[in-house]
C-alpha cells in the first residue's frame, strides 16, 4: 500500500479557490490511479473526481464539473485538486485515494479504492 497525506484545506468565502495535495509515498506513485472523496456531516463519502495513473484519463463528479481540477505530478509523487468558484455544499473533508497497483484509470467506487489519508477539512462560508 502507499501512505498518502492531504493538505490545503481551510476556511473560505463562496465563490474562492482552494488547491489541495496529497503527498504519496511508501510506493512508486505513478503506479497508482488516484481519487479525491469527500464526506459532509452526517453523510456518506461521495465521489468528487478521479485520474488515472498517466495523467490521460480524468473523471469528475457531476456538481464539480467546471469547478474542480485533478491533477498530479508523478515526479512529486504529489496529486492535486483545484477548486474553483467555491460553494457552501462543498464544505466537507475531503479524502485523497490510491487504487492498488496496476489499475491504469480512477474510478467513482470507493470499494476500488486501498490507501486513504486522513483527510483535510474545507469550510466555504456563504
Amino acid at each position: 500500500q502507499v501512505q498518502l497525506v492531504e493538505s490545503g484545506g481551510g476556511l473560505v468565502q463562496a465563490g474562492g479557490s482552494l488547491k489541495l495535495s496529497c503527498v504519496a509515498s511508501g510506493r512508486t506513485f505513478r503506479d497508482y490511479a488516484m481519487g479525491w472523496f469527500r464526506q459532509a456531516p452526517g453523510k456518506e463519502r461521495e465521489f468528487v473526481a478521479a485520474i488515472s495513473w498517466s495523467v490521460i484519463s480524468t473523471l469528475y463528479e457531476d456538481s464539480v464539473k467546471g469547478r474542480f481540477t485533478i491533477s498530479r505530478d508523478n515526479a512529486k509523487n504529489t496529486l492535486y485538486l483545484q477548486m474553483n468558484n467555491l460553494k457552501p455544499e462543498d464544505t466537507a473533508v475531503y479524502y485523497c485515494a490510491a487504487r492498488d497497483a496496476g489499475w491504469l484509470f480512477g474510478t467513482a467506487r470507493i470499494s476500488d479504492y486501498g490507501s486513504w489519508g486522513q483527510g483535510t477539512q474545507v469550510t466555504v462560508s456563504s
